[in-house]
Formats: C-alpha cells, structure tokens, sequence
C-alpha cells in the first residue's frame, strides 16, 4: 500500500515507476530490469491502472481487451485465450459484448483492471482505484485487489486509509516527497500503540492524583467516566495505578493500553510531530520527475 494525502507526490511516483515520467535522480528497477536502460524489457513486467482509467467508451470489453492484448505483444493465436482469463478474473465474463461506456463505473474500473493485467505481469500497479466507486463497488474492487495479490506484486496507490489495513500486507507512507514509513501492516500496528493508558473505577480518583504520578503528562475523564492517562514513552505508570487503586480502594476494575486509529497515526506521521512516533528516521530522498 503506497498511501499518502493528496498533493503528497503518489501519482508523480507511480507515473515514475510505470515509466510515464523520467527520475530526474535516482533508478527504477523492475523485476530486474532497469527502466531507463531497458525500458522495453522494464514496461513488459507491469500493469498498470491510473487514476483516470484508459478506456475508449465506444468500444465493447472484448473489443477493448483485444486491443490491449495487442498493444502487449501477446501472440495473435493467444490473444482471445488472454482476454478471457483477465474477463472471468476481473467478474466480466458477461460483460464482453457491451460497450464500455455503457457500463457502471464499477464495472468500468473492472475493465481497466482487466487490461493491466491482461499480459499476467509479475507487477500490478494501481493509482487510486476505487475513487468515485459506491460502497458496494468500494467492497467488491477491494475484494478483487485481494485476490489479485496471490498472483501478482500489487502497488495500491490511496489515500483512504481503511483500504491500506483491508487490502495490503505492507504499507508505505509519503508526505510531500518523502517516505516517512515503510512499514509491514503488523509493524504499523506498533505505531498505533499509544502512549496511554485507558482505566476506569468505582471510586475514582481525583485527576490530579494520577496527574502528579511520575511520568504522567496528562489525564483525561471522558463522558463515560473513563479516565484517560497520556505518559511519557517509556515511563508508564501502571503498576502505580494498580498499587494505588487497592491502597486507596478505588475499585479499579478496568485499564488498557491506549491505542491510536490509523487516521492518527497517519496524522502524526505527515506532520511536522512525526519523529515522536517513528522508530527510525525517514528516508529523505526526494521524489522529482521531468516530463
């Protein structure tokens, strides 16, 4: 998953690594080959789909299709067998004799996905796919992209961050040309471990009692009477709570590490507060291209 906010350089990066765009620094290399020394052998090991679908409405899917297979280099006597299998794993096995705008926009995006994978590349690059999609259509897109991940390197290109945790097993995270995460989706949930502890009592206590605990920042009570203790990394006071709450009977019958969404963490991460969070610095070379 390459996620970002928008402006953030995710399309400039995919337009780089699809070969829409020359680095003005650095290299590309795809599933070994260079792209600039080699962008023919480069280009053949990817699909790609960008934000705004390369479709010809007047055309049928099978007609469409067939072209793409062309424009692959797939062998005249391979092509129909290539354009059924992008067809039937892409849901558009009925849909080959209709003409593409005609189609829902769902059904659209299906068809441009088909035609990035038509030539099977070991890489599969999608920029924003679902934008513009209703829920349903959100759902059965990601469901797709899931599936196309058995088979193929899948690049997801978003900004919408539940689609990172339901449809990627790795995430990368961009923010005005910098990587400032590279992270598994396993390791993204250490970020989102929060300094806080979450504790509720019968008898509580008053907040300035937790508030002079040694490392406590800062204590919240939220309307439910949960109270809500932000501490310094590294000094969390849990066991002063527990020790406290059966001297003092406070009656304390829940606590729980704090845990930040993934809206927060993405937050923290592309402002200018992000070194609090990350356990390492971020990569600072910068993303450019010239047309």
């Amino acid at each position: 998953g390459f996620l970002g906010p928008n402006g953030a350089g995710k399309t400039t990066t995919m337009q780089i690594i699809s070969g829409n765009l020359a680095p003005s620094d650095g290299s590309v290399t795809i599933a070994g080959h260079d792209l600039l020394d080699d962008p023919r052998a480069a280009k053949s090991q990817i699909g790609y789909l960008p934000e705004q679908p390369p479709l010809y409405r007047e055309l049928t899917v099978n007609e469409y299709l067939d072209y793409c297979a062309a424009l692959n280099r797939i062998p005249r006597a391979q092509r129909r067998r290539a354009r059924d299998t992008a067809k039937e794993r892409c849901g558009l096995q009925d849909s080959g004799r209709r003409l593409i705008g005609n189609l829902s926009k769902g059904f659209q995006q299906r068809v441009g996905i088909a035609q990035a994978i038509i030539h099977l590349p070991p890489v599969v690059i999608l920029d924003e796919p679902t934008v513009g999609l209703d829920p349903i259509q959100i759902r059965e897109i990601r469901a797709l992209i899931r599936e196309l991940g058995r088979e193929h390197g899948v690049i997801l290109s978003t900004h919408i961050l539940p689609e990172v945790q339901t449809t990627c097993d790795h995430v990368q995270i961009i923010n005005q040309g910098e990587l400032v995460l590279n992270e598994s989706i396993e390791g993204l949930e250490h970020h989102m471990k929060s300094a806080s502890i979450t504790v509720a009592f019968r008898q509580p206590p008053a907040v300035e009692t937790l508030q002079n605990l040694p490392g406590v920042k800062t204590v919240r009570t939220g309307k439910d009477g949960r109270m809500h203790v932000f501490h310094e990394t590294g000094h969390n006071p849990t066991d002063d709570i527990l020790r406290l709450a059966v001297e003092k009977n406070w009656g304390l019958y829940e606590i729980r590490p704090g845990r930040l969404s993934l809206e927060q963490v993405f937050l923290e991460l592309t402002s200018a507060a992000s070194d609090a969070i990350t356990t390492e610095p971020p990569i600072t070379d910068r993303l450019e291209a010239r047309p």
